[in-house]
C-alpha cells in the first residue's frame, strides 16, 4: 500500500541520517564513549517538584474528632470516601452479621435521596460510581467521580453514612441478598473465602477477628432497624472515622467536611462511644473441619479435592516485625499448579520450587498473611486428592519448619524486590492509594509513604526472617480442613510435627487398612 511504502521510505531516510551523524561524530571524535557526556553539549537541567514529598499526604482533625486526609494526584477524577473503625470483630455484644447487613444496605435511600437509583443518577452526572466494603475491622464507603463534583460527592457520602432510612423493604431485600450470598459461598468451586473464614474461627475461637465476617443463617431474621441503630450509635461516631480523598486539594476537602460532616446529627441520635468493644484479639489456635466425604451429586464426589489451610500467629501491622513477615510471605509465594511462567510470576518462590514443582499431585500451595491492629496470621493453603491428604499436610509442616532456616541471599533479595515492585505497582491505582491513605490514617493517625516502606523492606535481613519465624513456630497451629477428610491427620499430630526438628508427622501403625 501507499502508506506502507511511505513508512519504509521514512524509516530508510531516518537510518541514513543516523549513519551520517555517526560518521560525522566518529571522524570528529575517534575515541567517543556513549557513557560519558559529549563534549560541547550543555549540561541538562531537570524539572524540580516544588512541594516536598513528605507533605504529599495532608491530615487535618476537625473539632468533632473526624480526621480528613488527602493526597493530590493530578487528573480529572478523584476518589473520596469515609472509612469507619467498625467491622465484624466489633460484634461481640450483637448477633453476628451486622457489618455484612450494613455493607448490603449502603447507598440505599437516605434523608436526601429517595432511593438507590436517585443516588446513582446523581453520581452519573459527575461520571461517578459508588461502593461499600466491610472487612473484619473496617467499613469503607467510597465514591469515584469528577473533581468538579466534590461538593455533591461529600454531601452524598455524609447522607449515606449518617442519614440512612433503613426502610423495612430495604432490610427484607438485604435478607434475601445475604441468604443468596451464603448459598453461593458454600457452592463456589474456589473455597478460598470459606477457608479464610474457617482459619480465623480456628485461630481466634469466639473472639474479635474470629467472629464470622459473613452473617450466619441464624442471625438473618434477628437483625432489624432497632438493632442496626443501636450498633451505629456506638461505632459510627466522628472520632472513629476518616474522610479520605485522592486527586483533590486538601483545603477544598476540609471545607466540604466542615460543611457536611461537622455539625450533623445522625438519624440514630447522639453517639455513645462508651459502648465500643475494646477487646484485644486472643489467639487460641485449634481446628475447624468441614467433612464432605459423604456428599455426592451423581457419580463424581463433590468436592473432588481436599483443601487444608494451616496458620500460625504472626504480628500486628503496627509492630516492626510486620515488614519481615511481609517479606517472608512473599518468599513463600506459591499459587496454582496451572500457571504460565515468566519474570515476576513468582515461579521461584519456595512453594513453587519445593512443593508444586516436586509433587505433581498438588493442585495448589499458596501463602497468605492477614494482619490486624493487635494480631496477625500467616497461613498456607494447599489442595490435593483426598487420598494424599496426609502426605500434603506433612509437606506443609516441613515448609513451616524450613522457614526457620537461614534464607539464601538471592531468594531474600528476590522476595524483597518483588514486594517493593508489587507495592509500587499497586500504588499506581487511585482507588488503591485512597484505601492506603484511609486505612493508615484510621489505624495510626499518620501515613508512611511508599519510599519509607521500601527502605524498611530493603533493611530486612536473613536473621530478621529467622527471628520472626522462630517466634511464630512457638504458637499453636490453626487448621481449617474442607472436603473428604478420611485421611486427615489429627490436630495433635499436626501440632507435634510443627514442634519437631524436621516437620515430619508421627508415624502411624495400622493392623488393617
Amino acid at each position: 500500500t501507499l502508506w506502507h511504502h511511505q513508512w519504509l521510505a521514512s524509516g530508510a531516510s531516518f537510518i541514513m541520517f543516523g549513519i551520517a551523524v555517526y560518521r560525522k561524530c566518529s571522524s570528529g571524535y575517534p575515541n567517543i564513549s556513549l557513557s560519558a557526556p559529549l563534549p560541547g553539549i550543555p549540561k541538562p537541567v531537570f524539572a524540580a517538584v516544588d512541594s516536598h514529598e513528605q507533605c504529599e499526604t495532608k491530615i487535618t482533625t476537625l473539632e468533632n474528632g473526624l480526621k480528613v486526609a488527602s493526597q493530590n494526584k493530578f487528573g480529572q477524577f478523584c476518589t473520596v470516601g469515609i472509612l469507619v473503625n467498625s467491622g465484624s470483630r466489633h460484634e461481640t455484644k450483637y448477633p453476628s452479621g451486622i457489618a455484612h447487613f450494613l455493607e448490603k444496605l449502603a447507598f440505599s435511600s437516605t434523608a436526601q435521596y429517595g432511593s438507590k437509583d436517585e443516588i446513582l443518577l446523581t453520581l452519573e452526572k459527575h461520571g461517578g460510581i459508588c461502593d461499600c466494603q466491610t472487612s473484619r475491622d473496617t467499613t469503607m464507603y467510597a465514591v469515584s467521580a469528577e473533581v468538579k463534583g466534590l461538593d455533591t460527592v461529600v454531601s452524598l457520602l455524609s447522607d449515606a453514612v449518617l442519614q440512612p432510612r433503613l426502610l423495612d423493604e430495604e432490610i427484607e431485600m438485604t435478607r434475601m441478598a445475604v441468604r443468596f450470598e451464603l448459598e453461593d459461598l458454600s457452592m463456589r468451586p474456589d473455597p478460598e473465602l470459606l477457608l479464610t473464614e474457617m482459619i480465623h474461627a480456628a485461630a481466634y475461637r469466639g473472639n474479635t477477628v474470629g467472629l464470622p465476617r459473613f452473617c450466619p443463617v441464624e442471625s438473618v431474621e434477628k437483625i432489624d432497624k432497632k438493632l442496626l441503630h443501636m450498633y451505629l450509635q456506638s461505632y459510627y461516631c466522628p472520632e472513629r472515622m476518616v474522610l479520605a480523598g485522592v486527586g483533590i486539594e486538601h483545603e477544598q476537602l476540609v471545607a466540604c467536611a466542615r460543611k457536611y460532616l461537622l455539625n450533623v446529627k445522625p438519624v440514630w441520635g447522639a453517639s455513645t462511644p462508651t459502648n465500643v468493644d475494646l477487646s484485644v484479639a486472643q489467639y487460641t489456635g485449634g481446628i475447624v473441619r468441614m467433612d464432605m466425604s459423604d456428599v455426592s451429586l451423581g457419580p463424581t464426589p463433590i468436592p473432588e479435592l481436599t483443601h487444608i489451610m494451616i496458620g500460625l500467629e504472626s504480628c500486628s501491622f503496627l509492630e516492626d516485625d510486620f515488614i519481615p513477615f511481609a517479606v517472608l510471605n512473599m518468599m513463600m509465594g506459591g499459587g496454582g499448579s496451572f500457571s504460565a511462567g515468566g519474570p515476576g510470576k513468582g515461579m521461584f518462590t519456595r512453594l513453587y520450587l519445593n512443593v508444586l514443582n516436586r509433587h505433581h499431585w498438588m493442585y495448589n500451595a499458596t501463602s497468605y498473611h492477614h494482619s490486624y491492629e493487635d494480631t496477625g496470621l500467616l497461613c498456607i493453603h494447599a489442595s490435593a486428592d483426598p487420598r494424599q491428604v496426609r502426605e500434603m499436610v506433612e509437606i506443609l509442616t516441613r515448609e513451616f519448619i524450613q522457614m526457620a532456616g537461614t534464607a539464601g541471599e538471592m531468594e531474600l533479595e528476590r522476595a524483597k524486590t518483588q514486594l517493593k515492585s508489587m507495592l509500587m505497582m499497586n500504588l499506581e491505582s487511585r482507588p488503591v492509594i485512597f484505601e492506603d491513605v484511609g486505612r493508615q490514617v484510621l489505624a495510626t493517625g499518620k501515613r508512611k509513604l511508599p519510599h519509607e516502606l521500601c527502605d524498611l523492606i530493603s533493611n530486612v535481613t536473613a536473621s530478621d526472617i529467622k527471628r520472626v519465624t522462630t517466634k511464630m513456630l512457638c504458637s499453636k497451629p490453626a487448621v481449617a480442613a474442607l472436603g473428604d477428610l478420611t485421611e486427615m491427620p489429627s490436630y495433635e499430630h499436626i501440632q507435634a510435627a510443627l514442634s519437631s526438628k524436621d516437620g515430619h508427622l508421627p508415624r502411624m501403625y495400622r493392623l488393617f487398612r
